[in-house]
């Protein structure tokens, strides 16, 4: 039985499926039928009440939503409400002008209630009500839904780039996953999709009431001419017959026009979503007794001058009164009281709430501090750390996760510390009001001030005051405020940590980045060829050497490239560095063509490339590792000394091993391969590295 239960239960379910998947179809096939098919008295009441029960519907369902989104099929329900609206008025227009002649009955009891009972029988007080009516539903209601979903379009589409930024810095900040983020995307566009198409949509209610008017004229016009040329019937006979079924025909059609009308400029002039209309309206209007109060004395005013209607003044300004009374002494509820009572206990449960996530880029200050972030104080260090990561994405390559600033109290007062996941990776101190005095080399002139060291790159400094500047810069010290020092620190630590800084959220992004600029190029390579988390890696690689990803474009071909052989991301990492080598090498030398370079000894290479050039190879000896990079930094430090680049010229087999061997002690040293030399350059050995210290 339960078997045959769920068989029944999902072949109902498959075919209601069906159905209602048809259902729009076959309602806009019936609409069109209605338009060529006579149809009798009986089935037109039948419509008219069906007609004026939707519109109804659509009201109640505009009346209750929450957000104009909750009702985004309204613009498709107003198209189709319209057609059937205008179907119904072809199909009685036919049954009035051919069964006119017998009576008032003809066009069945719907149009007959109308024209009689609503407007007694008399069609002049009909024509001037259907007129009220189009004016109304014309001119007041349509034309201002209509300019609002204009308005709102407009505001959606301009908004919605900004909207998507902040979707995106909410899923950079970690505060949203990748799921909540594709939803609010979704929920923008749609937004701006359903604006724009309430604006059309509008259009469709004036054309329905520029169409009422002129049916009503063809219905009379037509009816006198065939009710006195074909039936014989006189001009008074005529007109009790025929305008007053025109008349009636109109009202009914117009009625629930005028509520779809009014359905639609309730949902575009909608704000708020906490609420629906009924309960936002009686929240806001009649939670003020004051209000209520002034109202009720200026009623009872009114009520009390000769010739007014005392009676329905005054009672409604006491009823005014009393509801400002009961407003004004009405206790707070029991669960706000409870609320406020267990607010200070602070021995709650745990919740994940109390977990915060961590913060990709974090400054934290000392309170002293806190005024660089104050604009009210002219505070700009805000200001400061967005251009560094406007900076940093134009120099770089991407863009960066947000700096998320706040205060420390566990720090010095003048104390700053920059974080990165967490970890700290840099700190420091900075005095506001003061400057610091930067020696950049070989300046001995005495400054009157704190001694210190830069932050960023460790050279000697001073902190100043004011009145020192002017001397400290004429003697040829860098001088740069408690601002600068620390958008320089946080730079310069984001392009040391600039592999760390690009996550997989960045690295989405910038793909998609690429999507918007070039689709086809990025979707034959990520993710057909090779994985996103594999085009991460790549791109870290070069990253920890301090390359540059700007010119994503030749990353991505040099990919596609070679993706057909290998997907290892060091080797693509290495095929990706000699097609981006004229850019690496103008990023180290600048416009020069010929490159001073440091050469390894010969016997010291031939170990090199033994040991580290063949995954089976001999290990190179540790007493050699270690005498090696504490000579490449000792070279390193001399050849900068002389105003050249550290740059260690090697063969292409050992380039990765060198490279991660050499970093520990000689950071700022690069390393390039043979094949990484341009061959626009020209290459001068200069400084020999050893194996063992000379």
């Amino acid at each position: 039985m339960n078997l045959l239960f769920q068989t029944l239960q999902g072949r109902f379910g498959r075919h209601a499926a069906m159905l209602s998947g048809a259902a729009a179809p076959l309602l806009v096939v019936a609409i069109l039928a209605m338009m060529v098919l006579p149809l009798p008295a009986w089935m037109l009441d039948i419509l008219f009440t069906i007609n004026i029960a939707v519109a109804l519907m659509v009201m109640m369902v505009a009346a209750y939503m929450l957000r104009p989104l909750d009702f985004a099929s309204f613009p498709a329900v107003l198209l189709l409400t319209t057609l059937m609206r205008l179907s119904l008025n072809v199909a009685s227009t036919r049954v009035v002008l051919m069964e006119g002649h017998t009576g008032p009955g003809a066009a069945g009891a719907v149009i007959e209630a109308f024209g009689h009972f609503l407007i007694g029988g008399n069609f002049a007080v009909g024509l001037i009500v259907f007129a009220i009516l189009v004016v109304i539903n014309f001119m007041v209601v349509t034309k201002g839904a209509e300019r609002i979903a204009e308005v709102s379009a407009r505001f959606a589409l301009d908004a919605m780039p900004g909207k998507q930024m902040a979707v995106d810095a909410d899923l950079s900040a970690g505060m949203i996953d990748e799921k909540e983020a594709k939803r609010r995307r979704a929920e923008v566009s749609e937004e701006a999709d359903f604006f724009g198409s309430m604006d059309g949509a509008s259009k469709f209610v004036r054309g329905d009431a520029i169409a009422g008017i002129l049916i009503l004229f063809i219905n009379i016009i037509g009816g006198f001419a065939i009710g006195m040329l074909q039936h014989n019937l006189s001009a008074g006979q005529a007109a009790d017959s025929y305008i007053l079924l025109a008349v009636g025909d109109a009202l009914v059609a117009q009625i629930p026009g005028l509520l779809v009308s009014v359905s639609a400029a309730m949902v575009v002039s909608r704000v708020g979503k906490d609420q629906d209309l009924g309960r936002q309206i009686a929240s806001q209007m009649f939670v003020s007794p004051r209000a209520l109060g002034i109202t009720a004395g200026i009623l009872g005013v009114l009520g009390l001058i000769p010739g007014m209607p005392n009676i329905v003044f005054l009672s409604i300004a006491a009823l005014m009164a009393y509801a400002a009374w009961v407003i004004a002494n009405k206790p707070e509820p029991a669960e706000e009281v409870a609320a406020a009572a267990a607010a200070p206990a602070s021995d709650g449960e745990a919740s994940w709430d109390d977990l915060q996530p961590v913060d990709q880029l974090g400054l934290e200050l000392g309170y002293r501090l806190i005024t660089l972030v104050d604009k009210n104080r002219q505070g700009d260090l805000l200001t400061r750390i967005k251009g560094v990561r406007r900076k940093f994405a134009q120099e770089v390559g991407f863009l960066p996760p947000p700096v998320h600033v706040r205060d420390n109290l566990e720090l010095k007062p003048s104390g700053y510390r920059i974080s990165l996941r967490g970890v700290v990776v840099g700190d420091g101190e900075a005095f506001p009001g003061m400057y610091l005095a930067i020696n950049p080399g070989g300046i001995t002139t005495p400054l009157i001030g704190t001694a210190t060291t830069d932050p960023a790159f460790g050279l000697p400094a001073h902190w100043i005051d004011e009145r020192q500047k002017e001397a400290a810069q004429m003697a040829g010290f860098t001088v740069v405020d408690s601002e600068t020092v620390m958008a320089t620190h946080l730079s310069h630590l984001m392009q040391v940590h600039a592999a760390k800084l690009l996550s997989r959220t960045e690295t989405q992004q910038l793909v998609e980045h690429v999507a918007r600029l070039a689709p086809k190029l990025i979707e034959e390579v990520v993710p057909k060829m090779i994985s996103i988390a594999v085009f991460q890696k790549v791109l870290q690689l070069l990253l920890e050497e301090s390359v540059h990803i700007r010119d994503i474009r030749t990353i991505i071909e040099t990919i596609a490239e070679h993706a057909t052989s290998t997907t290892d991301p060091a080797e693509l990492a290495k095929r990706v560095r000699v097609a981006l080598s004229p850019a690496i090498v103008q990023q180290i030398y600048g416009p020069a063509k010929e490159l001073n370079v440091i050469a390894i000894d010969p016997p010291l290479e031939r170990l090199l490339v033994q040991a580290l050039g063949h995954a089976g190879g001999p290990a190179l000896d540790p007493g050699v590792a270690d005498m090696l990079t504490r000579n490449a930094a000792t070279v390193a430090m001399k050849q900068e000394e002389t105003g050249v680049p550290a740059c260690l010229l090697v063969p292409d087999t050992i380039r990765n091993a060198m490279s991660r061997l050499v970093r520990r002690t000689a950071p700022r040293m690069q390393v390039l391969a043979h094949s990484e030399i341009p061959e626009t350059h020209s290459i001068r050995i200069g400084p020999i590295l050893r194996g063992a210290l000379t």
